[in-house]
């Protein structure tokens, strides 16, 4: 995060706190274990999830948001349900739509959108 933050355009100029969302799960589970600024993650489950993962996911304690492409025919479903159950986190929300990896509904950037709101706002002076 630190590297990323030097460019002109990045988000990570922000002072923290911040939320991270992104794509491969297993960097985000990475990420949201040790970075002490992230304060809420959003994270797609279509992705291999290693084993190594699992135990990383225990510690996990930042509010989640966790989007799961039901048909998504390059992701193991249930390692994704396994992966959500081993989270640490007390406050973690599973959205699972039909649909196969490129086929996320619309609103769900909205409902991203406020979960990210939710928990950054208090942070915000």
């Amino acid at each position: 995060m630190d590297q990323q933050g030097r460019g002109p355009s990045c988000w990570c100029r922000a002072t923290p706190p911040v939320g991270y969302e992104g794509g491969v799960i297993s960097i985000g589970v990475r990420l949201a274990a040790v970075e002490p600024r992230i304060v809420a993650a959003g994270l797609f489950a279509g992705s291999l999830v290693p084993a190594a993962v699992f135990e990383e996911a225990r510690r996990v304690t930042v509010p989640l948001h966790v989007l799961l492409q039901w048909d998504d025919e390059g992701n193991d479903r249930q390692a994704a349900l396994d992966l959500f159950d081993a989270f640490g986190s007390t406050e973690k929300t599973l959205h699972a739509n039909l649909g196969g990896h490129t086929g996320v509904p619309e609103f769900e950037l909205d409902t991203g959108a406020r979960f990210f709101a939710r928990h950054l706002k208090p942070h915000v002076s």
